[in-house]
């Protein structure tokens, strides 16, 4: 009588499992090492996405460590709105380092083109001193910008929060220094691996809920510089800038003075990815104009402090 031994197939991890395992793996790593880590947090699909990792990570637990978001003054209201809602329902604790307080009291002065975005870096780092916060979680990924790909995904800064891309530790076999010295931090950058097109693949999968300013929708627009720009408070139309109806989504949502919507059908999950796989552009190549100043504009904001 000869007896069979049945085997088990063989199982392998899908790339977006392999994506998910390796952030969970990073935050949980940072939580360990680090006294005081934060979150940014703007409610923006990356920032949600890195939160979304950090509940699965720490589940059933609540997530370690409360998020922080630099507000400009001039987001999208939807986006606040989400923002706020997500931290009541996770129960989180929201630290806010504002803008407009420091334009307020004179210790920034408003651009002439408007634009806050790059106004940011002195609150950030302020707060992150404030909350003596020791390691900042960030949804920076290396494709969307050149300065962003340079960087490490456990990135050190130095005592004024300024990054050097020359100085920088290997990171090989998933092995992270985050050795520092008092007065320094690090950023860490779960889903630097990930793609846009890997980062709405996994939003669908997971059903994860963003503003609706992601899904395409009949919005007022007007075009300048070759983008759509929102008709808001902190947004108009100068003189030869028609207002329009137009049927566009956000690929990002940051400060509403810089940011430009696409013109879009795609007004839910599914059709998003589609457009998302077939596009040539990044998200902030084709919709954030701080990022057209220069081809360094990125990295110029980076060794100040930027995230």
């Amino acid at each position: 009588m000869t007896i069979e031994k049945t085997l088990a197939p063989a199982t392998s991890l899908s790339a977006l499992d392999q994506l998910e395992a390796e952030a969970i793996h990073i935050i949980r790593e940072v939580v360990a090492e680090f006294e005081r880590p934060v979150l940014l947090f703007s409610g923006g699909k990356d920032s949600v996405l890195v939160l979304h990792l950090a509940t699965k990570a720490f589940a059933p637990g609540r997530v370690p460590f409360p998020v922080l978001h630099v507000d400009t003054g001039h987001n999208f209201p939807e986006v606040i709105a989400f923002r706020d809602e997500t931290v009541e329902r996770l129960g989180l604790t929201l630290e806010v380092a504002s803008v407009q307080e420091y334009i307020d009291d004179g210790r920034l002065a408003e651009r002439r083109d408007g634009t806050r975005n790059t106004l940011q870096t002195q609150p950030l780092l302020d707060a992150i001193a404030a909350g003596r916060h020791d390691a900042v979680f960030g949804g920076a990924r290396r494709d969307e910008d050149k300065a962003r790909a340079k960087e490490r995904i456990i990135s050190l800064r130095d005592e004024f929060g300024q990054w050097d891309p020359r100085n920088q530790r290997p990171e090989l076999w998933s092995l992270y220094n985050g050795r520092h010295t008092p007065g320094q931090h690090v950023r860490a950058f779960p889903i630097s691996n990930w793609t846009e097109l890997d980062v709405w693949r996994y939003i669908e999968r997971e059903g994860i809920a963003l503003p609706p300013l992601y899904y395409a929708a009949e919005r007022d627009v007007f075009r300048r510089d070759g983008m759509w720009w929102a008709v808001g408070e902190f947004s108009q139309p100068r003189e030869g800038e028609q207002i329009e109806t137009r049927v566009v989504r956000y690929r990002t949502v940051g400060d509403m003075s810089c940011t430009g919507a696409v013109e879009s059908g795609a007004s839910d999950t599914v059709a998003v990815v589609a457009e998302v796989a077939a596009s040539t552009l990044t998200e902030r190549g084709a919709t954030r104009a701080d990022d057209r100043i220069s081809e360094a504009a990125m990295e110029d904001r980076k060794k100040d402090g930027y995230f």
